[in-house]
């Protein structure tokens, strides 16, 4: 189950790489923000996720949002999967767990695998309340592109 809209989103920061961090929570509060949580980098529908985002990039920067992928790869794959995949926003590591525990983005087994961060996205508006929360029954379900732009639109 995802976090209410209306709530404050959880602020935190996450490796992009090995030896950079990105501090998500600075922008929390500021900025709309878009949270993709994503099973794990390199899986099929997982990698057209993101290419989707890379591939309509202007239209998402038109809309004034930060964009950031979350899975728990470490930095050193997710840093690959964003290099090889030209995508044009960070892509982060949750490798211990803890942020897609606080967005109650962790399944407890997937597929015989424990935590894996389950398909999820988030819109942030720029007061730092959840204006979009959405997550996958199935791991196969891709995102619904229109309803996260709409949400970004309509987001304070």
């Amino acid at each position: 189950m995802t976090l209410p809209v209306g709530t404050f989103a959880p602020k935190f920061e996450l490796p992009s790489k090995p030896g950079e961090v990105v501090d998500v929570g600075a922008l929390l509060g500021r900025e709309k923000v878009v949270l993709l949580f994503f099973p794990l980098a390199f899986s099929s529908v997982c990698t057209e996720e993101l290419c989707h985002f890379r591939d309509h990039w202007a239209e998402w920067n038109s809309l004034g949002c930060k964009v950031f992928g979350i899975s728990i790869d470490s930095p050193f794959v997710t840093d690959k999967f964003r290099s090889e995949l030209s995508i044009p926003f960070p892509v982060l590591s949750d490798f211990n767990k803890i942020v897609a525990a606080s967005y109650d983005a962790l399944h407890a087994d997937l597929m015989g695998l424990k935590g894996v961060t389950k398909r999820a996205a988030y819109v942030v508006a720029s007061d730092g309340t959840i204006a979009y929360a959405w997550e996958a029954e199935i791991p196969k379900t891709q995102v619904d592109f229109a309803a996260i732009r709409a949400a970004v639109v309509s987001a304070k």
